[in-house]
Parts: structure tokens; sequence; C-alpha cells
């Protein structure tokens, strides 16, 4: 178990990533490649991602230089995830090539006495392995990553929108609380629990504050970093829902939910999703008894225009953004 300790000022520096960490997504992603735990929730994107990185000519790299630097295990090397690259892979890929090679030394004797590093590893110290290696990380996430991009972002923005209740009703120490069943808020104390291969420890916060990064490809337990002294990131998994179909949005190939869509109560239940709403807010919304603002919902999902999860005891509608662009197509107003 993580045990992360909150101040008062640390709850005040307390946030949500609004979009997702393009290195971090490629690091659980392959983790993803070495599991079957909840494959599943991955099945399309699996048979996807195996064939992609077959016809890019990308299976080797894959496990000879990423799965070994990527162990699904207790430790993997922290400078392969640094920290402030939410949103931004160029970003993400630049720290990684400007990591001092005595860091990158020290971690990777870290992962050797943990689960083994590669051979190899050692060359990561030099600048022109490390770019080298950033354009393998560049040509993976294209092929794998990349494309699942909208999906990521809106399940994003459902996250948010549903911390956004807790925090409206309970402040930061509400949001805290609705995180999810791997992390219990104990004030003044964050519980996550951790692989079970994994020591307990203690992250004391010291008046940095913790940023939260809901992580698309990550499953199961949340992951911070190792060094305690780098800054406080924890990534955690977005619930995905079972049995979802293989189209992006779950819509059908036809078009048919999107002609559904036609009708003055499910145009006031897409309206009500922009800012996030309850069934039971978009029963209000439209003037329909909750059973049939239900069935408008499901019909919005399915033509992919909405997003669906669960906050507590409801459930929490937003747009993705498909449903946004046709939102703002239908008003005028600009992106």
């Amino acid at each position: 178990m993580l045990r992360v300790h909150f101040g008062d000022a640390d709850l005040a520096r307390t946030r949500i990533a609004a979009a997702p960490d393009p290195v971090w997504e490629i690091a659980a992603s392959l983790h993803r490649l070495q599991s079957r735990k909840g494959r599943w929730a991955y099945a399309e994107w699996y048979r996807t991602a195996r064939r992609q990185l077959r016809e890019r000519g990308l299976e080797r790299a894959l496990r000879s230089v990423l799965l070994p630097l990527y162990p699904r295990a207790a430790y993997f090397p922290d400078f392969l995830t640094p920290a402030h690259a939410v949103g931004d892979l160029a970003l993400g890929t630049e720290s990684i090539v400007a990591t001092p090679p005595q860091r990158i030394l020290e971690e990777v004797a870290i992962l050797d006495r943990t689960v083994g590093a590669p051979a190899w590893a050692g060359q990561l110290t030099r600048l022109e392995s490390r770019k080298e290696f950033v354009g393998l990380l560049h040509a993976y996430h294209d092929a794998v990553v990349a494309p699942y991009g909208e999906q990521a972002q809106a399940r994003i923005e459902s996250e948010r929108a549903a911390r956004c209740r807790g925090l409206l009703d309970g402040g930061v120490e509400g949001m805290l609380s609705g995180l999810g069943p791997m992390l219990r808020w104990r004030p003044p104390v964050l519980e996550v629990s951790y692989p079970k291969q994994a020591a307990d420890r203690d992250l004391h916060l010291g008046g940095r504050g913790l940023t939260l990064v809901p992580s698309y490809f990550n499953w199961g337990e949340p992951v911070a970093f190792a060094d305690p002294q780098l800054p406080p990131v924890l990534w955690y998994s977005l619930l995905h829902e079972p049995a979802q179909p293989d189209s992006p949005y779950g819509s059908d190939a036809d078009g048919k939910p999107l002609a559904a869509l036609l009708g003055r109560a499910r145009a006031v239940a897409l309206r009500s999703a922009s800012t996030g709403a309850t069934t039971a807010e978009m029963a209000r919304a439209a003037g329909v008894s909750a059973s049939s603002a239900s069935r408008h919902a499901t019909a919005l999902r399915d033509a992919g225009l909405i997003t669906t999860v669960r906050n507590g005891p409801a459930v929490l509608h937003t747009l993705t953004p498909v449903g946004a662009a046709l939102l703002r197509s239908s008003t005028g107003r600009p992106g």
C-alpha cells in the first residue's frame, strides 16, 4: 500500500489533469500487452494493436526494447514517464532525451535489482541512443495509442465532471473520496492499493500538492513515482464498462443510432450533457420520465455522442468530442 500524506497546503494544490499523459499511456499500454488482466476491457484495442505493430514492422523492437524496459512489475524507471508531460508527447520525450546520464544509470540499476534490466539499457546514457529510443516511442504511440486519443479524452472529461461534483459538494476532500475502489480517503491520508509484490511505503507531500492523472490504459492499481523527491503524480485507472462494442464509440456501422437523435427531448438531453448531467437531471431538463431519459441517454451513448460514468449512486453523462462538435455545429458556435 502507498500512503499519501496531505497537509492543508497540499489539499489546496491538488488537481486532476485535463488531458491524457501520452508518455504514461505508452507505458500503461505496454503493460496491457504483457497481461491478460482486464483483457476484456481492451479486447478490440489488443487485436488492433497487434496488427498495427506487425504491419509497421515494430514487433521486433517491441520484444527486444520496449517490453524489457517497461516490465509489468513492481518497478520500471521513473525517467521513462517524466512529470509535467500531460497532453504533450513531444514535451515528454524531450524530457526523456534530457535525462542526466547518472540518473539513467541509477534507475536502470534499480530495475536490474528488481526484475532484471536488458543488457543494452546502459547505452541510454548516450544522447544519440536516447534520441533513437524516443523515435521508437513516437512510432509506437502513433501506431497503438494515438488512434484512441478521442476515447481517452472523452473518458477523462467524464472523470473530471464526476470529480468536479465531488469538489462542489465536499471540497477537495469530497473529490478525493470518490476516486474509486483502489483509492481510499482517510483524512489526512490517501491510501492507494499497490501491487502485492510492492513494499508498503509513505509519500509525504510536504506542501507540493498532488497531480491526479486518470489513465485510459492503466488497469488495476494506481502508480506513483518510486522516487519521493520527484513531483508528486498519481496515475489511476478509469473504470471501463464491460462488453463494449468494437466501434470506438459503441455505435452501429449503419448510423441508425445517430438517426434516432431526431426529436426535441433527445436534443435537450444532449444539450444537458454539455455540462455533465445525471439521468434525473436529463429527465427534468427534457420534461420526460426517468425511464424515458434513460432510453434517450442510451441512444446518445450508442451514437457515440455522450459517455457515461458512475458517480456514487447515480450515473453522470458528459459529451464525447463528437457530441460536442455536433452540438457546436447545431448552435453555430465556434469550437
